[in-house]
């Protein structure tokens, strides 16, 4: 079964509903140029709703290790995202497990995702000067062998497209947030239910 991950949540209420839906993880971004940031506070109140219900992932954009440091601790965050130009270095030595977020823009940059010594890795669309969350459809085709099962995918998915793209792709999980939304940050609880059983369904 494909699990289902629930990005750019930033209200109590969307965490919940999603930990009910049969969300594996929701994400709370941190980097301040999203329009679906949270400050140490909402992120605190979102992962205190769902402690033991849902994995809470952190979204991080070259940002200061010590400051990611410090809000595993205080949030407190189950798993980080690298979500930024991260080095393999950079994905080195943390408490928590990594998921590394690489923008598939071309086969290359497929190939260069096995190069991280992390525990997941998250393929998003490519779009110019945009570090992901744009909605922006994924390149299926160039994804290739390997890693899937440890493969996040995003990029453009919806409750009306997920079943098909898990059914080519087969990763072991899927990454959304625009395409559940009613607006940036606000979920639309219907369209998180479709997406996740269509996920686990496919």
């Amino acid at each position: 079964m494909t699990e289902a991950k629930i990005c750019g949540v930033t209200q109590v209420g969307d965490a919940r509903h999603a930990a009910r839906a049969g969300a594996w993880a929701i994400g709370v971004n941190f980097w301040p140029g999203s329009k679906r940031h949270v400050d140490e506070e909402r992120a605190r109140a979102i992962a205190a709703s769902v402690a033991g219900a849902v994995a809470v992932v952190g979204v991080f954009v070259d940002q200061e290790r010590a400051e990611i440091e410090r809000l595993i601790d205080v949030v407190p965050l189950d798993m980080i995202q690298l979500h930024g130009d991260e080095s393999p270095a950079d994905c080195r030595g943390w408490r928590v497990p990594v998921v590394k977020a690489v923008r598939l823009r071309d086969r290359a940059s497929w190939a260069s995702a096995g190069r991280f010594p992390v525990d997941f890795v998250l393929v998003d669309a490519y779009v110019e000067g945009e570090p992901g969350g744009t909605g922006a459809r994924i390149a299926t085709k160039l994804i290739g062998a390997g890693l899937r099962d440890r493969l996040i995918l995003a990029g453009g998915l919806d409750p009306d497209n997920v079943a098909a793209v898990v059914q080519e792709v087969r990763p072991f999980a899927v990454d959304v947030a625009s395409g559940v939304e009613a607006a940036p940050g606000i979920k639309d609880h219907q369209k998180v239910e479709r997406f996740i059983d269509n996920a686990h369904d496919a």
